[in-house]
């Protein structure tokens, strides 16, 4: 495991807010417990922030034809749905939820050619809200192989207002491959050809790059 490069600045920045304050404690307070409150406090807030930056070493186990689950968190949507923006048609959607505590990484579904890759800005809603997927600020990837094409879509939150993605159009990835990052967890969203054989059920937990989402047709 270690720490993803989007947090470097920040737990930088944190932990040096958080050493002055220990000091200033320590050197203003003449009771030491006082001193010694702050300090656990102070590292226990540091701990909770740098877990939210953690990358744990994983291994792709995929089969051909199965797509793998893109980021961690819990499945709160699988439905058939329009989508809009970029197939302009009926997909089957799953959505998976990130809180706080999961892993913030997002990892490609399938290998393949990276077709479309766009940013829009917009709302803040609460990542369960059903307009967040089309209003909120997110960005929308789609990959295709030699035979399907799968959108994803990144989704910031109430809380979440900061997504990096790190792929573009015309680019080769690899199934599995980090592809994006949302500080602070929200919602990611797969549609996904409708005779796909959905892998997962409401409710259940997911592993980014480990969990099978789907088996394309």
């Amino acid at each position: 495991m270690y720490l993803h490069r989007e947090g470097h600045s920040i737990l930088i920045g944190l932990a040096a807010v958080l050493a002055t304050i220990v000091f200033v404690v320590f050197y203003f307070v003449s009771n030491s417990i006082w001193g010694i409150a702050t300090t656990i406090l102070c590292f226990a807030l540091f701990v909770l922030v740098a877990q939210f930056f953690r990358v744990p070493k994983r291994t792709l186990s995929a089969q051909e034809g199965e797509v793998v689950c893109p980021s961690d968190g819990k499945v709160v949507v699988i439905e058939e749905v329009e989508e809009t923006e970029y197939f302009k048609e009926k997909r089957m959607q799953v959505s998976i939820f990130m809180s706080p505590l999961n892993v913030h990484v997002q990892w490609t579904p399938i290998e393949g050619v990276v077709t479309y890759a766009k940013y829009h800005p917009g709302l803040f809603l609460v990542a369960w809200h059903p307009k967040s997927s089309t209003e909120n600020e997110r960005t929308t990837i789609v990959v295709k192989n030699n035979k399907h094409e799968v959108l994803f879509r990144q989704i910031a939150g109430a809380v979440a207002r900061r997504i990096k993605y790190y792929v573009k159009a015309g680019e080769q990835v690899g199934q599995g491959e980090e592809c994006g990052f949302i500080k602070f967890g929200s919602r990611v969203d797969i549609f996904l050809p409708l005779n796909s054989e959905i892998k997962v059920e409401l409710g259940q937990k997911v592993s980014g790059m480990e969990t099978i989402l789907a088996k394309l047709p």
